[in-house]
Parts: C-alpha cells; sequence; structure tokens
C-alpha cells in the first residue's frame, strides 16, 4: 500500500515539475523574442509616433521596462488577461500609454517579473523606452490596496506611471490584496 502512494507522490511531483518548466519556458521564450523584436525595431529609421487613439496590437512588444535596484529588465504587451500576463509585463487597457498625458498602469504577475516589486523605495528610478522615446520615472509611493481599487489607475493630471501586483507577494493561491507602486515622469 505505501508503494503505490510513493509512486502516485512520485507522478505528482514530477507533472508539477513538468508544468512549472513549460510555464518558465513559454516566459522564457516570449520574453526573449519580444527582446528581440523591440530591440531590431528600435534599429529602424525613425518614424511618426501612432494616434493617441490606436491601441497597439496584443502581441507585439510596446516598450521595455527597467528598474535597475531590483534588477529588473523586461518587455512589456498589450493587456492584463492570464495569456499576456504569462508572456509579459501588461500594459492596463484604457490607461496611457508611456509618452501620452496620464497614468501608465503595468501590471504582472508575482511570481514573475513583478516578484522583488516590494524591494522597490522611494527615490527609486524606473525607466521606460518605447519606439519613440525613453522616460524616467522616481517612485512616489507603494502601497497595499483591496483589488477592486481601481482609483490607484486614475489620471492624477501629470504624466504618471503606476506598477500593479498581487500582495502578499509569497501566498499560497490568489492573493486577497494588491501591491501598487506609483512613480512620476521626471521633467528634462
Amino acid at each position: 500500500m505505501f508503494r503505490w502512494f510513493e509512486r502516485l507522490l512520485w507522478l505528482v511531483a514530477v507533472i508539477a515539475i513538468g508544468i512549472y518548466g513549460l510555464s518558465t519556458s513559454e516566459l522564457w521564450l516570449y520574453q526573449t523574442y519580444f527582446n528581440w523584436e523591440f530591440t531590431r525595431a528600435l534599429e529602424l529609421p525613425v518614424r511618426a509616433a501612432p494616434p493617441e487613439h490606436v491601441v497597439p496590437y496584443t502581441a507585439q512588444p510596446l516598450g521595455r521596462i527597467e528598474i535597475p535596484s531590483i534588477a529588473l529588465s523586461a518587455i512589456f504587451i498589450e493587456g492584463v488577461d492570464a495569456k499576456s500576463l504569462r508572456r509579459g509585463i501588461g500594459h492596463v487597457p484604457g490607461t496611457a500609454l508611456p509618452g501620452m498625458s496620464g497614468n501608465v498602469g503595468l501590471s504582472a504577475h508575482r511570481d514573475t517579473f513583478f516578484r522583488r516589486l516590494g524591494e522597490v523605495h522611494e527615490g527609486d528610478v524606473i525607466q521606460i523606452t518605447t519606439l519613440e522615446s525613453t522616460y524616467e520615472y522616481t517612485v512616489e509611493s507603494m502601497r497595499i490596496v483591496d483589488p477592486d481599487e481601481s482609483i490607484v489607475l486614475r489620471d492624477v493630471g501629470r504624466p504618471t506611471l503606476t506598477l500593479v501586483t498581487c500582495y502578499p507577494f509569497y501566498y499560497v493561491g490568489s492573493a486577497p490584496k494588491r501591491f501598487v507602486v506609483h512613480a512620476s515622469l521626471v521633467t528634462e
């Protein structure tokens, strides 16, 4: 009887490791491809910025976010659905795109790109690179909110960036709160 139970546990462990390996591989492959595509696009001749009302196609990279203080460099794409967040950091639909006036909302899973987001401090620099330009933001505040508090993404009348992930970071299961980082655009 114990031998049967032991084999069952080994099977469950192999399946769990396989699922983890596949999801990690998917994330790595997409980020590698998006990074290659984005870098290639940056090298093309300068072109006019798209009109503000155009939302880019979901599968193409919108830009790169870099937070040196937590060693984060990743491509972000449009959307915060499960498929998009498995592949990259997601731009929250309905929020501004970098370079536009308003609040740029970016979201990622707490167990992938935003695992170390809790280590960010006031004054840390966040750099966003798009095909049009590079924008530098400074972290102003961090806070923990309920999941339904969409007010954190509101336009405050100046260019801002809001990063959102689930909280607590090491919670098992669906996390009950959200960790939010607010940053302001550094004016030249």
